[in-house]
């Protein structure tokens, strides 16, 4: 199932997210983008061999189709003038904000945006579309932990995300996280 939400911009671009399935394409198009996102977001903040057992673990073939395949997990793509340009992977998996402990959420577990798309537009039809998904039901919470410093932290506090206090940790790196809620 494809669903398509344009947005056409100054320029003529246009910007479209999909919903991402385990076809041939689909899982090529993830495994160009986890890896070049996962380089591009962390190469400066940790030692190339940690990074790169990170993307060759969790960025691979097998373990893409895995994610895909899981019920747990929905996978969009956001397309500039019919390129992908980043992803964001919606799952009811992780361990939940203690914030969170009694509420239903679900998380944004990887949301990242290709740096050769610096329009922000491109990030907002991105997380327009994951709140969409996201908020389909009632009273369910949506949280986000990611690096301290990640760039596009800016975009979701201007969406209503909440930056909780204290400091996380960001899943199997070695990394100080921020969680966001809303």
């Amino acid at each position: 199932m494809v669903l398509i939400l344009p947005c056409t911009l100054r320029q003529n671009m246009s910007i479209i997210t999909k919903f991402t399935v385990a076809t041939e394409q689909g899982v090529e198009t993830l495994l160009k983008l986890t890896q070049a996102l996962a380089t591009e977001k962390f190469s400066s903040l940790i030692d190339r061999h940690t990074l790169d057992r990170y993307i060759v673990d969790h960025y691979n073939e097998k373990a893409l189709i895995g994610a895909l395949n899981n019920r747990s997990n929905q996978w969009l793509v956001v397309y500039v003038d019919s390129v992908p340009a980043g992803y964001a992977c919606i799952t009811t998996r992780g361990q939940k904000p203690e914030a969170l402990a009694h509420r239903r959420a679900i998380r944004i577990a990887d949301f990242g945006i290709l740096k050769q798309y610096p329009d922000p537009a491109v990030g907002f039809v991105l997380l327009e579309k994951c709140l969409a998904v996201c908020k389909s039901g009632q009273d369910i919470a949506v949280w986000i932990n990611e690096y301290i410093e990640y760039p596009l932290a800016g975009l979701f506090e201007a969406k209503g995300f909440i930056r909780q206090p204290g400091t996380y940790r960001l899943d199997e790196l070695p990394l100080a996280a921020a969680c966001w809620i809303v």
